[in-house]
Protein backbone atom coordinates (compact mmCIF):
# COMPACT_ATOMS: atom_id res chain seq x y z
CA UNK A 1 0.00 0.00 0.00
CA UNK A 2 1.44 3.41 -0.60
CA UNK A 3 1.93 5.91 1.86
CA UNK A 4 0.04 8.55 3.08
CA UNK A 5 1.21 12.02 2.55
CA UNK A 6 -1.01 13.04 5.63
CA UNK A 7 0.48 10.08 7.73
CA UNK A 8 3.93 11.11 6.75
CA UNK A 9 3.50 14.81 7.32
CA UNK A 10 2.59 14.01 11.06
CA UNK A 11 5.36 11.35 11.48
CA UNK A 12 7.77 13.57 9.92
CA UNK A 13 6.83 16.38 12.30
CA UNK A 14 6.65 14.20 15.64
CA UNK A 15 10.72 13.08 14.35
CA UNK A 16 11.42 16.55 13.80
CA UNK A 17 9.97 17.96 17.16
CA UNK A 18 11.66 15.18 18.86
CA UNK A 19 15.20 16.72 17.87
CA UNK A 20 13.67 20.03 18.69
CA UNK A 21 13.45 18.93 22.19
CA UNK A 22 16.49 16.94 22.76
CA UNK A 23 18.19 20.26 21.86
CA UNK A 24 17.23 21.59 25.53
CA UNK A 25 19.61 18.52 27.23
CA UNK A 26 23.01 19.27 24.87
CA UNK A 27 25.45 20.38 27.39
CA UNK A 28 28.88 19.52 28.95
CA UNK A 29 28.43 17.08 31.67
CA UNK A 30 25.39 14.82 30.20
CA UNK A 31 25.15 11.17 28.60
CA UNK A 32 24.25 10.30 25.46
CA UNK A 33 22.11 7.49 27.03
CA UNK A 34 20.80 10.37 29.29
CA UNK A 35 19.67 11.99 25.38
CA UNK A 36 18.73 8.89 24.43
CA UNK A 37 16.02 8.02 27.33
CA UNK A 38 14.96 11.61 26.62
CA UNK A 39 14.39 11.25 22.80
CA UNK A 40 12.44 7.52 24.16
CA UNK A 41 10.02 9.55 26.63
CA UNK A 42 9.39 12.24 24.44
CA UNK A 43 8.65 9.53 21.16
CA UNK A 44 6.71 7.46 23.70
CA UNK A 45 4.43 10.54 25.02
CA UNK A 46 3.34 11.12 21.53
CA UNK A 47 2.36 7.99 20.74
CA UNK A 48 4.83 6.80 18.91
CA UNK A 49 7.40 4.40 18.63
CA UNK A 50 11.58 4.08 17.91
CA UNK A 51 12.09 2.46 14.18
CA UNK A 52 15.45 2.05 15.51
CA UNK A 53 15.04 -0.01 18.59
CA UNK A 54 15.61 -3.80 18.23
CA UNK A 55 16.18 -2.50 14.17
CA UNK A 56 18.31 -5.29 12.42
CA UNK A 57 18.95 -5.52 8.39
CA UNK A 58 17.98 -9.03 7.57
CA UNK A 59 19.74 -10.42 10.59
CA UNK A 60 22.91 -9.09 9.68
CA UNK A 61 23.62 -7.03 12.81
CA UNK A 62 22.85 -7.51 16.53
CA UNK A 63 19.16 -5.81 16.98
CA UNK A 64 19.66 -2.22 17.42
CA UNK A 65 19.93 -1.80 21.19
CA UNK A 66 18.67 1.76 21.97
CA UNK A 67 15.66 4.84 20.42
CA UNK A 68 18.13 7.18 18.84
CA UNK A 69 21.60 7.08 17.14
CA UNK A 70 23.74 9.63 18.72
CA UNK A 71 27.50 9.74 17.27
CA UNK A 72 30.00 11.79 18.46
CA UNK A 73 33.11 13.40 16.71
CA UNK A 74 34.69 11.03 14.86
CA UNK A 75 31.99 8.55 14.92
CA UNK A 76 30.62 8.73 11.34
CA UNK A 77 26.92 7.17 12.03
CA UNK A 78 24.86 4.50 14.33
CA UNK A 79 26.56 5.53 17.33
CA UNK A 80 24.92 3.45 20.11
CA UNK A 81 23.93 5.84 23.17
CA UNK A 82 26.26 4.77 26.11
CA UNK A 83 27.80 6.13 29.54
CA UNK A 84 29.66 8.26 26.75
CA UNK A 85 29.69 12.42 28.38
CA UNK A 86 29.29 14.59 26.62
CA UNK A 87 32.59 17.41 26.95
CA UNK A 88 32.91 20.90 25.43
CA UNK A 89 34.12 21.60 21.89
CA UNK A 90 32.04 18.22 21.08
CA UNK A 91 30.02 17.90 17.58
CA UNK A 92 27.12 14.88 17.62
CA UNK A 93 24.81 13.98 15.33
CA UNK A 94 21.80 12.69 16.40
CA UNK A 95 19.45 10.55 14.00
CA UNK A 96 15.92 9.97 14.93
CA UNK A 97 13.74 7.80 13.05
CA UNK A 98 9.76 7.26 14.78
CA UNK A 99 6.61 5.14 13.45
CA UNK A 100 3.48 6.84 13.43
CA UNK A 101 0.56 4.83 12.49
CA UNK A 102 2.55 2.74 10.41
CA UNK A 103 4.83 5.05 8.52
CA UNK A 104 8.45 6.40 8.93
CA UNK A 105 9.87 10.01 9.85
CA UNK A 106 13.98 9.98 9.28
CA UNK A 107 15.61 13.20 10.18
CA UNK A 108 19.07 13.94 11.89
CA UNK A 109 21.12 17.00 13.01
CA UNK A 110 24.04 18.35 14.24
CA UNK A 111 24.51 19.70 17.31
CA UNK A 112 27.48 21.30 18.95
CA UNK A 113 28.26 21.59 22.78
CA UNK A 114 29.84 25.13 23.63
CA UNK A 115 31.27 26.59 21.28
CA UNK A 116 32.31 24.53 18.35
CA UNK A 117 35.73 24.70 16.50
CA UNK A 118 35.83 26.12 12.71
CA UNK A 119 36.87 22.78 11.47
CA UNK A 120 33.55 20.93 13.65
CA UNK A 121 31.37 24.25 12.29
CA UNK A 122 32.70 24.02 8.42
CA UNK A 123 31.97 20.43 7.84
CA UNK A 124 28.59 20.95 9.16
CA UNK A 125 27.81 23.86 7.32
CA UNK A 126 28.63 22.27 4.02
CA UNK A 127 27.30 18.80 4.93
CA UNK A 128 23.64 20.94 5.30
CA UNK A 129 24.63 22.59 1.94
CA UNK A 130 24.77 19.40 0.40
CA UNK A 131 21.70 18.23 1.87
CA UNK A 132 19.25 21.50 1.03
CA UNK A 133 20.67 22.10 -2.57
CA UNK A 134 19.93 18.33 -3.49
CA UNK A 135 16.89 18.52 -2.03
CA UNK A 136 15.75 21.92 -3.84
CA UNK A 137 16.63 19.93 -6.93
CA UNK A 138 14.01 17.20 -6.40
CA UNK A 139 10.82 16.99 -8.60
CA UNK A 140 9.53 14.85 -11.16
CA UNK A 141 12.33 13.73 -13.09
CA UNK A 142 15.11 14.59 -11.00
CA UNK A 143 17.58 11.75 -10.93
CA UNK A 144 19.36 9.76 -8.45
CA UNK A 145 22.88 11.16 -10.78
CA UNK A 146 21.61 14.35 -10.62
CA UNK A 147 21.80 14.51 -6.56
CA UNK A 148 24.83 12.14 -7.02
CA UNK A 149 26.78 14.54 -8.91
CA UNK A 150 25.73 17.62 -7.52
CA UNK A 151 26.84 16.21 -3.93
CA UNK A 152 30.40 15.44 -5.60
CA UNK A 153 30.38 19.37 -6.82
CA UNK A 154 29.90 21.10 -3.49
CA UNK A 155 32.51 18.88 -1.54
CA UNK A 156 35.03 18.91 -4.16
CA UNK A 157 35.08 22.82 -4.06
CA UNK A 158 35.38 22.48 0.19
CA UNK A 159 37.84 20.11 -0.13
CA UNK A 160 35.98 17.65 1.86
CA UNK A 161 35.30 13.86 1.53
CA UNK A 162 32.02 12.36 0.76
CA UNK A 163 32.08 8.96 2.77
CA UNK A 164 30.27 6.92 -0.51
CA UNK A 165 29.75 3.78 2.05
CA UNK A 166 26.57 5.47 3.21
CA UNK A 167 23.40 6.82 1.59
CA UNK A 168 19.87 7.54 1.62
CA UNK A 169 16.78 5.74 0.95
CA UNK A 170 13.43 5.30 -0.11
CA UNK A 171 10.96 5.52 2.66
CA UNK A 172 7.24 5.53 4.21
CA UNK A 173 5.81 2.18 5.23
CA UNK A 174 9.15 0.60 5.21
CA UNK A 175 11.81 2.08 6.76
CA UNK A 176 14.62 1.56 4.08
CA UNK A 177 13.82 0.61 0.46
CA UNK A 178 15.05 1.36 -2.62
CA UNK A 179 16.21 3.55 -4.77
CA UNK A 180 19.57 4.42 -2.81
CA UNK A 181 20.14 8.10 -2.66
CA UNK A 182 23.57 9.18 -3.06
CA UNK A 183 25.61 12.13 -2.78
CA UNK A 184 28.54 11.18 -4.75
CA UNK A 185 29.26 10.44 -8.64
CA UNK A 186 29.27 6.08 -9.13
CA UNK A 187 27.49 5.45 -12.49
CA UNK A 188 27.95 1.53 -11.64
CA UNK A 189 25.17 1.60 -9.00
CA UNK A 190 22.18 -0.05 -10.19
CA UNK A 191 19.95 3.02 -8.43
CA UNK A 192 21.80 5.49 -10.65
CA UNK A 193 19.80 6.55 -12.91
CA UNK A 194 16.39 6.16 -11.16
CA UNK A 195 13.88 8.96 -11.95
CA UNK A 196 11.93 10.02 -9.15
CA UNK A 197 7.95 10.71 -9.94
CA UNK A 198 5.30 12.62 -7.65
CA UNK A 199 4.62 10.58 -4.59
CA UNK A 200 7.79 9.03 -4.12
CA UNK A 201 9.36 9.64 -0.54
CA UNK A 202 12.86 9.67 0.37
CA UNK A 203 15.27 10.24 3.17
CA UNK A 204 18.67 12.77 1.80
CA UNK A 205 21.42 12.34 4.26
CA UNK A 206 25.19 13.81 3.14
CA UNK A 207 28.07 12.42 5.55
CA UNK A 208 31.15 14.17 5.12
CA UNK A 209 34.37 14.08 6.59
CA UNK A 210 37.39 16.68 6.98
CA UNK A 211 39.95 13.16 6.53
CA UNK A 212 40.61 10.36 4.17
CA UNK A 213 37.59 8.58 4.08
CA UNK A 214 38.40 5.44 5.36
CA UNK A 215 35.95 3.91 7.97
CA UNK A 216 35.80 0.57 10.34
CA UNK A 217 33.35 -0.96 11.82
CA UNK A 218 33.47 -1.16 15.91
CA UNK A 219 32.88 -4.68 17.98
CA UNK A 220 29.44 -3.62 18.75
CA UNK A 221 28.20 -4.44 15.17
CA UNK A 222 26.65 -0.86 14.79
CA UNK A 223 29.06 2.14 15.08
CA UNK A 224 31.16 3.36 12.70
CA UNK A 225 34.38 5.75 13.15
CA UNK A 226 36.45 7.42 11.04
CA UNK A 227 40.03 5.43 10.72
CA UNK A 228 42.48 8.53 10.95
CA UNK A 229 39.58 10.37 14.09
CA UNK A 230 38.53 12.98 11.63
CA UNK A 231 35.53 14.62 12.16
CA UNK A 232 32.72 13.57 10.59
CA UNK A 233 29.00 15.40 10.41
CA UNK A 234 25.86 14.19 8.80
CA UNK A 235 22.16 15.68 7.66
CA UNK A 236 19.21 14.35 7.43
CA UNK A 237 15.50 15.12 6.14
CA UNK A 238 12.53 12.90 4.83
CA UNK A 239 11.41 14.35 1.47
CA UNK A 240 8.20 13.79 -0.49
CA UNK A 241 8.45 14.32 -4.27
CA UNK A 242 5.26 16.69 -5.21
CA UNK A 243 3.85 17.64 -8.79
CA UNK A 244 6.14 20.31 -9.29
CA UNK A 245 8.62 20.26 -6.63
CA UNK A 246 8.84 18.61 -2.97
CA UNK A 247 8.17 19.01 0.48
CA UNK A 248 10.06 18.65 3.49
CA UNK A 249 8.65 16.20 5.90
CA UNK A 250 11.15 16.70 8.98
CA UNK A 251 11.24 20.72 9.11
Amino acid sequence: MAPSLEKMRIAGHLAARTLDHLSNFIQAGVTTDFLDQKAYDFIHDNGAISACYQYTSKGTMPPYPKHTCISVNHVVCHGIPGDKVLKKGDSLNIDVTVIVDGHHGDTSRMFFVDKPSIKHKRLSDVTYEIMMRSIEILKPGTTVADIGRLGYEISKKYNLKVLDQFCGHGIGTIFHQAPSVVNFIDETLPDWNHVFQEGDFLTIEPILTTGKGRVKLMPDGWTIVTCDREPAAQWEHTIAVTNNGFEIMTL
